[in-house]
């Protein structure tokens, strides 16, 4: 006698391969499952992978909260700084001057190759506590002295620039009184002020890389033409979640008044951010539909068994089977296959996020592709990132659809009168 109830040990004797057309369609409906779980499993894996990095790239290269004033540079900055140290959930603050500059390559051989950059200075006592570029330095040190700059490390690979090589950089106040002093006849040229590569960093985003680039904050107020006003203040928190965040915007906004800007990293990258939610969310929907199209195969199966079937249901029905018994048998069909299908597909999907590099790497390599362009997608590996609330709706939903797509083969078998199974016997 087999320990399971009758209905399980029955259903799980017919789901024996028979070397039979619906055997083949029953493993059809496994593998459907399997691909719609991993699938769904990777899919959501990299999309939240993708949203947590680049949060964490972005907080660890810019602000938390930027205060800046409004339509003018800070000029009183210590002051404000203090107000804002004041906070109990500000962990530290550090002034920041952002300036646009036109630099220029400085190669023994070969021409020189422009560029235009956002330089941000910065104060290398207080930029430590409040950015992770000193401890992503790469090659050379984080040394943002007098006429000394750092770099990113895709900006450095696509110049061809390393520690030592000079820049030759433009300001957009000498280029403004250049021009203003061509208009009005004088043939005057201010030349272009040396700067020397410091370091390399790795901000981990091609974006930032690329565009951004950091000096000493002396350095940038000169270039900037401000002398000891700042751009703005930048401001860690000991915790940068969404509620603290918010909670803490308003309470700066309210200490500072309406002369002052205050910026959180949430309306900075609003967008970007909000566009990985939403695309998350519409890939979660429609791969959805790959278990179902497997569900209905499972129905297709099923309906195809109880018509084969029908003498055996009859029987049982003729015995005493009651019609919840004869539904039981083939909803448990059902919930095997779905079962089956989703640890089977959870494995896959395991495995596949587990050696998603691996196999990118492989597919570059052999095909001589690029899968993955740091330029698009902003990061040089593929992130992923399990969460169990999400494995748990991937495989408990994919369950209960299986599950519902017997429901309409086990009524059929439910209704079937052992008259009706046994008329031609």
């Amino acid at each position: 006698m087999s320990p399971l109830p009758y209905e399980i040990a029955l259903a799980l004797r017919y789901l024996r391969p028979k070397r039979t057309f619906v055997s083949i369609i029953t493993l059809i409906c496994v593998l459907g499952v399997t691909l719609g779980v991993a699938v769904l499993m990777i899919v959501i894996a990299v999309m939240t992978g993708f949203g947590e990095q680049l949060r964490e790239r972005i907080l660890g290269f810019n602000a938390h909260i930027r205060v800046e004033a409004t339509g003018k540079p800070l000029s009183d900055w210590r002051t404000v700084a203090a107000t804002i140290s004041s906070n109990a959930s500000v962990r530290a603050v550090a002034p920041y001057v952002h300036t646009q500059v036109l630099m220029e390559t400085q190669p023994e051989k070969g021409n020189p190759r422009p560029f235009a950059p956002v330089l941000r200075g910065v104060d290398p006592l207080l930029e430590p506590r409040v950015s992770e570029v000193p401890a992503g330095m790469i090659s050379g040190s984080f040394d943002v002295g007098p006429n000394k700059v750092l770099i990113g490390v895709s900006l450095a690979e696509a110049l061809a620039l390393k520690v030592g090589d000079s820049l030759a950089v433009y300001s957009l106040p000498a280029l403004k009184r250049m021009h203003e002093a061509w208009e009005a006849g004088r043939k005057e040229v201010d030349p272009p002020q040396k700067f020397h590569v410091a370091g390399v960093f790795d901000a981990g985003l091609y974006q930032l890389e690329m565009s951004s680039m950091l000096t000493g904050l002396g350095d940038a107020q000169d270039l900037h033409g401000i002398e000891d006003n700042v751009t703005g203040i930048t401001v860690m928190l000991h915790q940068p979640d969404m509620p603290t965040t918010t909670r803490v915007h308003q309470q700066l906004t309210a200490a500072l008044g309406s002369e002052f800007q205050v910026i959180s990293w949430m309306q900075d990258n609003r967008q970007l951010l909000g566009a990985l939610v939403v695309e998350k969310n519409m890939m979660f929907y429609l791969l959805f539909f790959i278990v179902i199209v497997a569900a209905f195969g499972i129905m297709s199966a099923l309906i195809t068994f109880v018509v084969q079937k029908t003498r055996e249901i009859g029987m049982l029905k003729a015995l005493g089977a009651t019609p919840v018994q004869v539904a039981l048998v083939f909803l448990s069909q059902s919930l095997v296959v779905g079962v089956v299908g989703v640890i089977s597909g959870f494995a896959l999907g395991w495995t596949g996020i587990r050696f998603r590099n691996d196999f990118l790497h492989f597919m570059n390599e052999t095909f001589n592709l690029d899968l993955f362009p740091p330029e698009l997608y902003q990061f040089r590996e593929l992130p992923a990132r399990i969460v169990t609330s999400d494995v748990v709706i991937i495989c408990g939903g994919s369950l209960v659809i299986c599950l519902l797509a017997g429901i309409v083969p086990a009524l059929r078998a439910a209704w079937l009168q052992p008259v009706q199974a046994l008329r031609h016997e």
